[in-house]
């Protein structure tokens, strides 16, 4: 059983839907110890950072993530989900604390490139190292992304994938068991029901 964690933001009921139709077993959720016995969870996100970390705190889910990453349980962080993996964010013109899982910073993207932000629709990723969730995929997946601001991660050795929009930006990061994207894998089509399907496949 997936547990995808139920905090009060999040495109849910799309990311359960995205993995039942792959044939995985999937349940919104926010029972601590439902997520906790799960085999797998997920942490998906959208919106503002500080409000979602207030609302993860809150709802008492801050230390289960922290619990789950650190039994051991294949853990996938999802656009703001994954954000919140790191130390700040510059979201709001200050600095707002994330969990700190991870060493780095989430940066607004320059607004003087002539870009349109946030930066939304379908991009490349560049495949950086080895990772589960990108088995059998092409070199430069198109996937899709809806966000504002980006991951700069202090260890660049956690980043398996980066992709640019004016600037080059670290797109997903895996590490031991906690695997996280930027994109959307539940809106990015073939290529995003492939990575879900490769998440699912490290539960086994």
């Amino acid at each position: 059983m997936i547990a995808v964690i139920d905090y009060g933001v999040g495109n849910l009921k799309s990311v359960e839907k995205a993995f039942k139709f792959i044939g995985c077993e999937a349940e919104i959720s926010s029972d601590k110890e439902f997520i906790l016995n799960s085999d797998a969870v997920v942490l998906p996100g959208v919106g503002a950072f500080a409000d979602a970390m207030a609302s993860l705190r809150k709802a008492g889910m801050a230390d289960v993530v922290t619990q789950v990453i650190h039994k051991g349980k294949p853990f996938l962080g999802i656009c703001l989900g994954m954000q919140l993996l790191f130390d700040y964010s510059e979201e709001g013109g200050e600095r707002v604390e994330g969990l700190g899982i991870f060493r780095g910073e989430i940066r607004q993207f320059p607004l003087n490139m002539g870009l349109k932000v946030p930066h939304m629709g379908w991009n490349a990723l560049e495949l950086k190292k080895e990772c589960p969730l990108f088995r059998n995929l092409p070199q430069h997946p198109y996937v899709y992304f809806v966000h504002s601001y980006y991951l700069d991660a202090a260890d660049k050795n956690i980043v398996s994938a980066t992709a640019s929009y004016g600037i080059d930006f670290d797109a997903a990061v895996c590490c031991g068991n906690v695997f996280a994207t930027q994109f959307h894998p539940e809106k990015s089509g073939s290529i995003g029901l492939a990575v879900l399907r490769n998440f699912a496949d490290v539960i086994n």
